[in-house]
């Protein structure tokens, strides 16, 4: 099992692209709870006409923290395509904001996974949550899309 700190570094380092077009930085990872952390700064042209992050860039962000939250919590090269997921959201996050994404893998199973991810703003309050259930692939020895320098 690796350490926590090369946890982090490998999840930056492979982390999906889509973390980087949106400017995500991963914060935080721990194994034990199968749980990550993001941060992303709301950018104008990631916001709706109202000049609040748009509903489809929120729901990106919770998936990927969420899948990060299982890949981490399995600590192996796992792949984690989605079965369905459900966003409910709770208030706006205005343009040049800074919010924090929180994933938590609820259970990781055999061939089924369960996580959840909560966005917050800097104080704190509760903006997003996803709810979401995935299929486990096995991805050992199988080169990633991040791996091969896409």
């Amino acid at each position: 099992m690796k350490t926590e700190a090369e946890m982090l570094e490998s999840m930056r380092r492979f982390a999906p692209p889509t973390t980087a077009l949106l400017g995500m930085e991963l914060l935080a990872v721990d194994q034990q709870a199968g749980s990550t952390r993001f941060r992303m700064k709301v950018e104008q042209r990631f916001c709706n006409p109202m000049g609040n992050l748009q509903g489809g860039i929120i729901t990106t962000m919770l998936d990927d923290t969420a899948a990060t939250s299982m890949i981490v919590k399995a600590g192996r090269k796992i792949a984690v395509p989605t079965v369905e997921f459900k966003v409910s959201f709770f208030a706006p996050a205005p343009l040049g904001s800074v919010v924090e994404s929180v994933g938590r893998c609820v259970k990781l199973g055999k061939r089924i996974g369960f996580a959840e991810a909560d966005l917050f703003d800097a104080a704190g309050k509760l903006l997003a949550r996803l709810s979401t259930s995935v299929v486990i692939v096995e991805m050992a020895g199988k080169p990633l899309l991040v791996e091969q320098g896409a």
